[in-house]
């Protein structure tokens, strides 16, 4: 991610002074973490598909056994980050770049970290992620003083411990910041990156509903009744699916601004199958819903850009569409083009979410991705994701 960061009220040296817990799996004293590791790398070798791996070692230009390290890696980070995540001093956790190191930042004493390694030396940040959290809420609660053409977006940056705010110029981005009456010390505004746009719609695992095309996004189910999610600004609720292998389908749930996210149910006959396709003959089969961690190696799947794989680079994103705010999506760099509306984000086999816009239109395979993530659409609407 291309970002030029200006520190709305901090100076550079106060964010450098933010303190983080290193987990290496090259670490020569690590003992609990990385016996989770091994034990998670073990378990992946029955489990993982050759064709996952292959694309792994593709996209980030490793060996198959550095593919499979780092997917182990990123298991059991989703595991820390889930346990460490209901403590009120937890400040976020990301992957290194290489996907060799797992980072957590704190603004208090953890007792689950010191468990995990006691050689390490803590370091504090100033906020924790429910502070970070909090200035999110105010921002999204100001958001109609935000324009779309000016102000793009802002999200919780657990690298710098701090919220970003991105706009197309330092003069909007403060301005809004001000009219939040946000703390600038706790915000860093980003000026290079692009407006995001809600995809075309049309591609992916093709679909058409009230004249557009769009992609479907995870096979699941409300009770008895089986179908597929997808995105809410496909179509509203009510809308006939007329063609596609999910035809005859119907729009039961749809919500778009504010979520990006609809429930579609088809008919009884169809099966259901746990799977995303790769678009090389190649599927990536879903076995659960686990939240990855930023960093976490990420796909997603769609008709216009095929199979594109890249990073998790944030979450809790607010996305200032032209239509009205989106909340709480993720930002990746498996970049992706009209067409790819609705389709799906997976992370190994764990499935992530639902495709929703983009910057920078996969140009030389270069851009964002953003997707509405899948677990509170399931517990939104009741529905159980279909899996192997």
């Amino acid at each position: 991610m291309k970002t030029k960061r200006i520190l709305a009220g901090a100076s550079a040296a106060a964010i450098a002074t933010v303190g983080i817990f290193t987990f290496s799996t090259s670490a020569a004293n690590a003992n609990g973490l990385a016996a989770e590791i091994a034990q998670a790398r073990v378990d992946l070798v029955d489990t993982v598909d050759a064709g996952l791996v292959a694309a792994m070692s593709d996209t980030f230009g490793i060996s198959t056994e550095a593919a499979y390290d780092r997917l182990a890696l990123e298991a059991v980070a989703s595991e820390l980050e889930s346990e460490l995540s209901t403590n009120s001093d937890f400040a976020g956790l990301w992957i290194s770049e290489d996907g060799t190191d797992i980072h957590v930042a704190l603004a208090g004493d953890i007792d689950r970290v010191a468990d995990i390694d006691s050689e390490l030396s803590t370091r504090y940040v100033d906020r924790s992620l429910a502070d970070l959290d909090e200035i999110i809420d105010q921002l999204n609660a100001h958001a109609d003083l935000a324009d779309a053409d000016e102000t793009f977006g802002w999200f919780v940056d657990v690298t710098a411990n701090a919220v970003v705010v991105s706009a197309d110029s330092q003069q909007a981005a403060t301005e809004f910041i001000s009219s939040a009456g946000v703390d600038p010390e706790a915000v860093l505004i980003d000026t290079e990156t692009e407006a995001f746009e809600p995809e075309h719609v049309r591609g992916g695992e093709r679909y058409v509903a009230g004249g557009n095309i769009c992609s479907v996004g995870f096979s699941v189910r409300q009770g008895n009744t089986p179908g597929f999610v997808t995105a809410g600004h496909c179509a509203s609720a009510g809308t006939s699916v007329t063609s596609g292998n999910a035809a005859p389908g119907t729009f039961v749930n749809s919500i778009f601004p504010r979520q990006d996210a609809a429930f579609v149910s088809v008919s009884a006959g169809k099966t259901l199958f746990p799977h995303v396709t790769m678009h090389n003959g190649y599927s990536r089969v879903v076995h659960n819903s686990n939240e990855a961690a930023v960093g976490a190696s990420i796909c997603r799947s769609g008709q216009t850009t095929g199979w594109r794989c890249g990073t998790i680079q944030a979450k809790g994103l607010t996305v200032n569409y032209s239509q009205g705010p989106v909340y709480n999506m993720t930002r990746t760099t498996a970049c992706s083009s009209g067409g790819d509306s609705g389709g799906a984000h997976i992370s190994g086999n764990s499935a992530q979410g639902i495709h929703s816009g983009s910057s920078g239109a996969c140009n030389n395979g270069v851009g964002d991705a953003l997707f509405y993530p899948l677990n509170p659409v399931l517990n939104q609407w009741n529905l159980s994701l279909v899996t192997s």
